[in-house]
């Protein structure tokens, strides 16, 4: 595929030498800076000024001026003129033979220096030496010899020879490697050691030999069929040979590009992939090369130069013709045109962007992916092919001039509801993979809005994280958007984040009243959690009554899971809650508890009235038909519980209770907190028949008491034996045998003896298996420990608990699956997140 890289801008137009019957023709030239030599076929050098003119539309021109000529005398063709700017001189090929020449008055140097029975030399551009004085040449004779110079002011002098098979018709040199065609071959020859490597056939009859040196130990030659073959120095290839036309006369280079001109054309090929780029009609050439990065070629009479077309309009004519590779390979090289590295990277970030874009255009996500990241362009640019995913109150505008002509994703899909899809996956997608990295730096809201309405479209659980932990998104934006969705959990997380407890509990308590679905929403537990953690003791009055309406044991949680390093309210006051709560039976008790067993509030009131809650439900469920006895015995456990515990309620009003019914169990334990122990025994040993309970108690009340006090345990050494001995009840074997007196016989307890020794062998049995068990569950503990330790939690004094809003001053803190992390205080329940409401199976707790 063809593009514009050069234009034919006209220098010198109908050379005049001598006369206008003079049938002058040039034949080759050489440019220096501002001085143009012309060699001729008459054999005059004609020396030339030209400056080049750039005109504020950025035409280029030349302006020239004929500065002086010189008539060689030998009536022979000028073949060849090199220039060697610190020496002021030039040197001519004519008639076989090198002369040196006064670069300004054209006049042969005094010494009269020259090389005879030369066929063709070329200038050393990578010397050996570094003499700055001094410019290396290599010869080709009309022998079998090459031979290397030394070109000074007034001297050539002669370095040495290098025997090849054939005479060589033209030569390169680059170090100390020298590239020369023969009359049937190419050759690679060291100059230093005069080592010789064939490289392949050459046909001096039917092409012209062309050695053109490319860059550093690179030479470029007009191979068979048409094709130019790049060689290096070591005789191999490393670049795919290039197909130009046939009948080549002279090939000139300028990065990325290689020029060859023939009879009718002169042709552009890119060096980077080879292919052909444009083709310029030029018929009657007979000279082109490439002067310290300047292309100027010759007909008979005119000499033109060969203007780049800038960079930047070849690339955008690429990009405009959907090329991206290829124009994004021409800019990748745009850098060694002189460039300075700050604009190149400019340029080519652009070009960049632009290629991402046409790669969208025609759905190559990955392709525009990647170009994107490279570019590190405005996240902006990309959110904006998306309607109404940016924020209403940002004020971007697309860069100008345009990176693209796309109105929107619906210009591109034309319609099609699953191409739409496809985009704004690839935006999900793209967004997700930059947030939180450096191409994001200061798009943080563009970007979490932008995912909060793709999220909020496709009800993705990702929704729930992004909106909870270190979000963006604002609720000017957000608001409307979700609520048209349906996604109001998130919306009252949403609120929750920026504070607005009042509209985030009005939001979820709809949730439960109306009975709206929101699958995301994990129900009154998670509004239970909110007010227990909220700090606005005003707002958990206003919504702790329709809590507790809904669900007393669960509503009171507010109230016993309050965070424990919160600061004592009024408000909050616990006798103030109890009258509260008289309201709610469950709830008062459950509150009870709390401020008896976990807080361990040493108050005769709390611990009498939970006593007294405790003996009233018994007594309600004694009275009550088709009881089932698990309830009942679980009440009167928690009564016997509490009793045995506390000894600051008070026991007569409790016992009162008791007595009207047959709770003995309950009344011996009242009993023996007024020290009216021989009641509470009578009713353990006559009336339960409860051997065990009253050995217990004696222990348990004698002990620091006086010795009088065991001897009641003497009338019950016969039950005692006759228990130990009986397979009714377990026995501790060590307790038992430090309590026995040493005066009672083996025989006496032979029976408990025996199954005590059965059951320790048997106890030692399952411990061994219980060990090996356990060793099996430590090592799965210790590989899902590794498991979750792989993903690493950064903490830093930024870092806030997403829970309380507080810093961590403390080094242990939890971390739940989603990405939440929050003081270990805060997590209330490991499976369940405290933010989102999450609920996470045991296996990822």
């Amino acid at each position: 595929m063809s593009i514009k890289a050069f234009e034919l801008v006209p220098a010198i137009e109908r050379v005049k030498l001598m006369s206008d019957k003079a049938k002058t023709q040039i034949e080759c030239i050489d440019v220096c800076g501002k001085n143009v030599y012309i060699g001729t076929n008459d054999c005059f050098v004609v020396h030339y000024s030209i400056e080049e003119v750039t005109s504020p539309s950025g035409r280029v021109s030349y302006k020239t001026e004929k500065q002086g000529h010189k008539y060689l005398t030998v009536k022979k063709p000028v073949i060849q003129i090199k220039s060697a700017s610190a020496l002021n001189r030039i040197m001519v090929l004519c008639d076989n033979t090198l002369t040196l020449l006064n670069m300004f008055d054209l006049e042969p140097v005094v010494t009269g220096a020259k090389v005879k029975s030369v066929s063709h030399f070329c200038i050393n551009e990578n010397p050996i030496r570094t003499n700055p004085f001094s410019v290396e040449i290599c010869v080709a004779l009309k022998k079998k010899t090459i031979q290397l110079y030394t070109v000074t002011e007034d001297r050539l002098m002669h370095l040495r020879d290098l025997s090849v098979p054939d005479p060589a018709v033209a030569v390169g040199i680059d170090g100390i490697h020298v590239c020369a065609a023969l009359s049937t071959q190419y050759c690679m020859v060291n100059s230093e050691t005069g080592q010789l490597t064939d490289l392949f056939p050459f046909d001096s009859e039917h092409q012209n030999a062309i050695v053109k040196r490319i860059s550093k130990e690179e030479f470029l030659l007009s191979g068979p069929s048409a094709l130019g073959m790049f060689v290096t120095s070591a005789g191999i290839s490393q670049r795919p040979p290039m197909q130009w036309s046939d009948n080549l006369l002279s090939v000139g280079y300028v990065h990325p590009y290689i020029l060859a001109m023939n009879d009718e054309f002169i042709t552009v090929h890119s060096i980077l992939d080879q292919q052909q780029k444009q083709a310029i009609p030029f018929q009657g050439g007979v000279a082109l090369d490439d002067f310290d990065g300047r292309l100027f070629v010759a007909s008979g009479r005119e000499v033109y130069s060969l203007v780049p077309v800038p960079f930047e309009k070849q690339i955008q004519a690429l990009l405009a013709d959907k090329r991206v590779t290829e124009a994004l390979e021409l800019a990748k090289n745009a850098n060694r045109t002189g460039m300075s590295r700050d604009k190149f990277l400019k340029m080519y970030r652009r070009i960049q962007q632009q290629a991402a874009f046409i790669q969208l255009a025609q759905k190559e996500f990955d392709e525009a992916r990647e170009l994107l990241r490279e570019s590190e362009i405005d996240i902006r640019e990309l959110i904006s092919l998306y309607p109404h995913l940016l924020p209403s109150n940002c004020n971007f505008t697309r860069s100008v001039p345009a990176l693209h002509e796309i109105a929107d994703v619906n210009q591109l899909a034309k319609g099609d509801n699953s191409v739409i899809m496809d985009y704004k996956y690839f935006l999900r997608t793209y967004l997700e993979e930059i947030r939180g990295t450096k191409d994001a730096y200061g798009f943080k809201q563009e970007i979490d809005i932008a995912l909060l309405k793709l999220y909020a479209e496709t009800n993705s659980p990702e929704l729930l994280t992004l909106v909870a932990v270190d979000t963006g998104c604002d609720l000017h934006d957000c608001v409307d958007w979700l609520e048209k969705y349906g996604r109001f959990h998130v919306l009252g997380i949403l609120y929750k984040y920026h504070g607005e407890y009042d509209k985030a509990l009005s939001v979820w308590t709809r949730l439960v009243d109306d009975g709206v679905k929101d699958e995301a929403f994990p129900g009154l537990p998670f509004i239970v959690e909110v007010l227990a953690n909220l700090s606005d003791h005003d707002l958990v009055w206003k919504y702790i009554d329709w809590v507790l309406e809904k669900d007393e044991e669960l509503g009171v949680k507010v109230l016993t899971e309050r965070p424990a390093n919160e600061p004592p309210s009024e408000r909050l006051r616990p006798d103030a809650v109890i009258d509260y709560l008289h309201r709610f039976p469950k709830a008062v008790i459950t509150y009870l508890e709390y401020l008896v067993f976990q807080r361990k509030l040493e108050k005769e009131t709390y611990h009498t009235h939970l006593a007294v809650l405790y003996m009233d439900n018994v007594l309600q469920l004694m009275k009550k038909e088709n009881v089932k006895k698990e309830e009942l015995d679980m009440a009167r456990s928690k009564l016997r519980h509490m009793l045995q515990l506390s000894n600051l309620y008070r026991v007569q009003l409790i016992l009162g209770k008791a007595k009207e019914t047959d709770m003995h169990a309950e009344c011996a334990i009242l009993y023996g907190k007024l020290e009216e122990h021989d009641k509470a025994l009578r009713i353990l040993v006559h009336k339960l028949k409860d051997y065990g309970a009253a050995e217990n108690y004696c222990l348990v009340n004698s002990q620091g008491k006086e010795p009088s006090y065991r001897k009641r345990r003497d009338t019950l050494v016969t039950p005692a034996v006759a228990l130990l001995n009986s397979s009714v009840a377990e026995f501790d074997t060590i307790k038992v045998l430090q309590l026995l007196p040493d005066n009672w016989s083996v025989g006496l307890l032979s029976q408990f003896l025996t199954r005590a020794v059965r059951s320790s062998m048997h106890s030692s049995r399952m411990t061994r298996i219980e060990r090996m068990m356990s060793r099996v569950e430590n090592l799965r503990s210790k590989e899902t420990c590794i498991e979750l330790q792989r993903d690493p939690v950064v903490m830093n004094e930024e870092r806030l608990c997403a829970v309380c809003k507080r810093a961590f001053n403390d080094p242990t803190f939890v971390r739940y699956p989603n990405g939440v992390v929050t003081h270990v205080h805060c997590a209330k329940n490991k499976f369940i997140c405290p933010v989102t409401g999450r609920l996470f199976s045991s296996g990822h707790s």
